[in-house]
């Protein structure tokens, strides 16, 4: 059975039973403390922990999810991999245990003819908790009592690790037959070989509270109990499909097998070609459907985790024996095999080949860099008798090349050096550390998390008023003491003036950062008191916080306030906003519709917009994106925000922004009808001619497959075309030319540079060729070859090398060696020029040149007869001169 029918099976049989059925999330997760979406319940948690109603009794889904913890193990075992597909049915205080083992009976062990899996019931053997004996008692009716385990807490017992809701598991196993192990149930079968777990169902019923392990007190019961559930679709898959693992289900073993052809290779044959072929084969699949989820490849987080599994599967090609790219060779096969489930990634395989492909690309250049640093590590640290690389090292080429630790790692293997993985991950964790603490003091400043839930628990979700008014009569809930500047009266913060804290409203017209907008700016006033307001983030969902600076007065919880937005600061924020949806439906009507937004930002006055695109924009393209962008401007489209399900809008035509989560309900912005419609939450004007003059200003490149445009909007596009006009008019006053002149006459001039150089460069050229007898005629016998060294000043290391290779033919046949520095804007160049008598001595020129360059802090290299180098500190060219004609002497002495 194909992996997309069990798929379709499972959400067939659940819908039957009164089940909504969900699309799966983004694989971007929704939990900020999450890269990805790591379980199929996690797109639920708020309605499973109870902080949000759920909006249906139960549901199911087939949720898409990344697991990246183990990702060195991916391969070398089948059990291991990046993507899976987790299938799950939910009751948010609905059914409970005996329902839910019910029906995941009739599912496993149903007729296939009748929508079931079919798999045999005699082979099931389900586990449940220890003392559960409401669940035993519910499997008694489908399974003998002698099938049924009871196991601990390791196993069939379910919690977040924290305080807050927990329960009981039962999971289903599978008995594979007697050639996968020895029988006694999953409790004889340590390694799960045998008795393959397939389905864990798990029972929240209890609160826990705070503990250490799987050692904490059950404070008392749920007053809500859940069923939450797993089914490894890739586990069942292979199950019923008659195969080993999850590697050679039909989801998977296509990329797999092709990826063999083309190294020449036998899946099976080899082992450690087997480990590679696996690792490519995950890779591959994992990397299109992070891209169909709109992440793309870079250096930190979800980015960096996407450009670590490309970058592993091209090495694994290469390791194979595959020089070639190899990407566009198996992205097609993986989009094949998944489409059937996910269609997205057929219709969207423009953008996301593009962007692998681009990351291969870079990805083979880097080696070539990345390569000759680390074997100039590896040579430094065998030199120095300590055959390691150090955490900086690894570092530096993550860092810098965007080489993959496991890529460092590999390569060292092959050359038999370690890598100190401490130090390197130490400095890892540092980095991460940074970015995390800048992001969390954005979001919430120096306070706690747990100070704003308070205050949601006590006075629930901010009435938010920013699509409404610029004006609201609000009361502070909540003052939170961000340092030192706020007093203590009666245990409650009293900010006075000069201080800077955060206060909570009860209601607000100010927009708060998000979807690329900035925040609102303006004031908060009160019977004696003022205050700025100069930030306004949501730092738990449902809650507004306002940084402010207390300009006259005290503020402190309770008081009642007008809150009032800046209009000027709100409309230029509408402008650009706006701007940006315009600008996006531009670039997709000037360069097609996969030319999708991944990210904006705006704020008065201005925009930038990163879209996929491969290479530069033409000049012709800037002009026509701009054209239709003001064109829109000009003919003052209508603008209106609807609501609807996130399925209604997709079928409407809206455009989701990559790496955005969305709730069931969604706010659709369109400009011009169908021209412009996005899903979008930030405020906009009320018409497009509200937005003004657009201008671009740049366009440049942001990473594979990405580019970024910026713009200035309103009275700042405005403002920029009069500086660019006034710049024209500088310049031809400057010129003493027509402006429309400028372009000629600037072109005449670059062109009479030009002769210019040619005639500099020939004076040179007559320079050194007579500055070569004076060089020849001073070689010093040097252990019978004949040495030069000299220091000619100004050359650069083209004209030096030439020079060198002047002097070496003036010296004949008898052994000589050439070796000259020269000092030119602060930088060095050293050419060494032997000729064939100086190298059958034994000399060699690379190696003079690797020397003289360590004396002036840089390196160099090349061929035994000629090799160049350079470096920065021009004072060290006499002690390079001179060490070069001792190690001569030294050598043919």
């Amino acid at each position: 059975m194909q992996t997309a029918e069990i798929r379709r099976r499972f959400l067939e049989h659940f819908e039957k039973r009164g089940h909504t059925v969900v699309p799966s999330a983004s694989l971007v997760s929704p939990d900020p403390s999450l890269l990805f979406t790591v379980a199929g319940m996690v797109p639920f948690i708020p309605y499973l922990t109870g902080r949000e109603p759920a909006p249906y009794p139960r549901a199911t889904s087939v949720q898409k999810c990344v697991r990246t913890l183990d990702i060195e193990e991916v391969g070398k075992t089948t059990r291991h991999g990046t993507f899976f597909q987790m299938n799950g049915n939910f009751s948010f205080g609905d059914y409970f245990k005996a329902e839910a083992i019910a029906f995941a009976w009739e599912l496993v062990t149903g007729k296939v003819a009748d929508g079931g899996l079919g798999l045999d019931p005699e082979r099931i053997w389900p586990t449940v908790y220890l003392d559960d004996d409401e669940a035993f008692d519910a499997w008694r009716a489908y399974v003998p009592a002698e099938r049924i385990q009871r196991r601990g807490k390791d196993d069939n017992y379910w919690s977040t690790g924290a305080a807050g809701p927990a329960g009981p598991c039962s999971e289903i196993h599978y008995d594979r037959g007697p050639e996968y192990g020895p029988g006694g149930g999953p409790e004889a079968d340590p390694t799960g070989d045998r008795y393959l777990e397939i389905w864990n169902l798990v029972f929240m019923q209890y609160e826990r509270g705070p503990g250490e392990g799987k050692e904490f007190p059950i404070l008392g019961e749920l007053p809500k109990k859940n069923i939450d559930t797993g089914m490894g679709l890739e586990r069942v898959a292979f199950l019923l499909q008659g195969v080993d693992n999850m590697y050679e289900i039909d989801e998977v073993a296509p990329v797999l097998h092709r990826a063999a052809d083309l190294a020449g290779l036998r899946y099976g044959a080899d082992h450690e070609a087997d480990v590679r072929l696996r690792v490519v084969a995950d890779h591959v699949r994992s990397g299109l459907m992070l891209i169909a989820d709109g992440v793309t490849p870079g250096n930190e987080g979800r980015g960096y985790i996407l450009r670590r599994l490309l970058r592993r599967a091209v090495r694994s090609m290469k390791l194979l024996g595959v020089d070639a790219a190899t990407l566009p060779e198996l992205l097609p096969v993986s989009r094949d095999a998944m489409s059937a489930s996910y269609p997205e990634v057929a219709s969207d395989f423009a953008r996301i080949s593009g962007i692998a492909y681009a990351e291969e690309e870079a990805f083979r250049r880097t080696l070539v860099a990345g390569t000759a640093l680390f074997d100039t590590a590896v040579s430094q640290a065998r030199a120095a008798g300590t055959p390691a690389l150090s955490g900086t090292q690894a570092f530096s080429l993550h860092d810098t090349y965007g080489f993959p630790i496991d890529v460092t790692l590999e390569m060292a293997a092959e050359q038999g050096v370690t890598v100190d993985e401490e130090g390197f991950r130490a400095l890892m964790k540092e980095q991460r550390e940074r970015a995390r603490a800048d992001a969390r003091a954005k979001r919430t400043g120096s306070v706690d998390v747990l100070a704003y839930r308070r205050l949601l628990a006590e006075f629930g979700p901010t009435d938010w008023r920013a699509y409404d008014t610029l004006h609201t009569d609000s009361r502070v809930l909540g003052v939170i003491d961000e340092a030192d500047d706020a007093t203590s009266d009666d245990a409650e913060p009293v900010v006075r003036a000069g201080g800077i804290t955060r206060v909570v409203l009860d209601r607000t017209p100010f927009y708060a950062e998000s979807g690329g907008q900035v925040a609102d700016a303006g004031e908060l006033t009160w019977d004696g008191g003022r205050a700025e307001v100069i930030d306004v983030q949501r730092p738990v969902k449902g809650l507004v916080a306002h940084q402010v600076r207390v300009l006259e007065g005290e503020l402190r919880a309770g008081t009642e306030l007008t809150a009032q937005v800046d209009r000027e600061w709100r409309l230029s924020a509408c402008q650009a906003h706006s701007g940006t949806h315009v600008l996006h439906a531009a670039l997709r009507q000037v360069l097609g519709p996969q030319a999708l937004q991944s990210g904006s930002y705006n704020r008065p006055g201005y925009l930038r917009l990163d879209f996929a695109w491969q290479g530069a924009l033409s000049a012709q393209q800037r002009i026509d994106v701009e054209d239709v962008a003001n064109a829109a401007v000009r003919a003052d489209h209508g603008v209106r925000a609807l609501y609807m399900t996130l399925p209604e809008a997709r079928e409407f035509g809206a455009i989701a922004l990559f790496g955005e989560t969305y709730g069931e309900q969604v706010r659709v912005v369109e400009i011009g009808g169908e021209w412009s419609r996005e899903l979008c939450g930030g405020t906009h004007v009320r018409g497009s001619a509200q937005i003004g003059t657009l201008a671009l200003t740049g366009e440049s490149s942001v990473g594979s497959g990405a580019r970024r445009v910026e713009a200035a909007v309103g009275l700042e596009g405005f403002r920029y075309l009069a500086r660019e006009r006034d710049l024209v008019r500088q310049l031809a006053d400057l010129l003493k030319t027509p402006q429309d002149g400028i372009v000629d006459r600037v072109n005449g001039m670059l062109d009479r540079l030009r002769d210019t150089d040619r005639e500099l460069a020939a004076l040179r050229g007559q320079q050194a060729l007579a500055a070569a007898g004076d060089l020849a005629s001073s070689a010093a016998d040097r252990g019978g070859v004949a040495v030069v060294t000299g220091a000619p000043a100004g050359m650069s290391g083209g004209d030096l090398r030439s020079l060198a290779l002047d002097v070496r033919n003036r010296l004949g046949e008898a052994p000589a060696a050439v070796v000259l520095a020269s000092a030119a804007d602060g930088k060095v160049a050293v050419v060494a020029a032997l000729n064939p008598g100086a190298v059958q001595r034994g000399l060699k020129a690379g190696e003079l040149v690797t020397l003289a360059a360590g004396h002036v802090g840089g390196r160099g290299g090349g061929k035994p007869d000629v090799a160049q180098g350079g470096g920065t500190d021009p004072t060290g060219i006499p002690a390079a001169l001179a060490a070069v004609e001792q190690t001569i002497g030294a050598a043919t002495s």
